[in-house]
């Protein structure tokens, strides 16, 4: 099937995800942390890289349609608030190469801290080489589920 695809660069994030910031709330990262709570209500994110790849979408901004998946107010955390997160059906392709990806998305009204802007979503897909800062990549996004205006 073929979706729009959209030429996206990849920019510095939080680092909490991967657990690169060292902020010991997090032992592992966020993702490491939430993956057994998802795994349990049917989402295995095991074949992705434990981090996020930010991507500036900019000058543009998403609007969500229908997520694939979402999970109302997960407490995925023993102290942290419970909240709220949707996955998107993306490909990152790289290198020649297409990566079955999802968009990840903590709902910014349940989420404490660590905001995105409106031009910026984050992606989960598997480790890719030649990846960093500054890369230009392209992201196919299910237009039923999210568009980019």
């Amino acid at each position: 099937m073929s979706w729009p695809a959209h030429s996206v660069r990849i920019v510095r994030g939080h680092r909490v995800a991967s657990g690169l910031n060292g902020d010991p709330r997090f032992p592992g990262g966020t993702l490491a942390m939430q993956a057994p709570h998802f795994a349990k209500l049917g989402l295995d994110l095991s074949r992705y890289h434990p981090s996020t790849l930010n991507v500036s979408i900019a000058p543009r901004q998403y609007r969500v349609l229908r997520p694939w998946r979402t999970f109302e107010r997960l407490q995925w955390h023993p102290v942290e608030p419970a909240e709220t997160f949707s996955f998107f059906e993306a490909r990152l392709r790289h290198g020649g190469r297409s990566h079955e990806a999802l968009i990840y998305l903590p709902h910014p009204e349940t989420k404490p801290e660590h905001f995105q802007s409106a031009d910026v979503l984050e992606v989960l897909a598997p480790w890719i080489d030649d990846l960093g800062y500054g890369v230009t990549v392209e992201l196919e996004i299910d237009p039923a589920q999210m568009v980019l205006e």
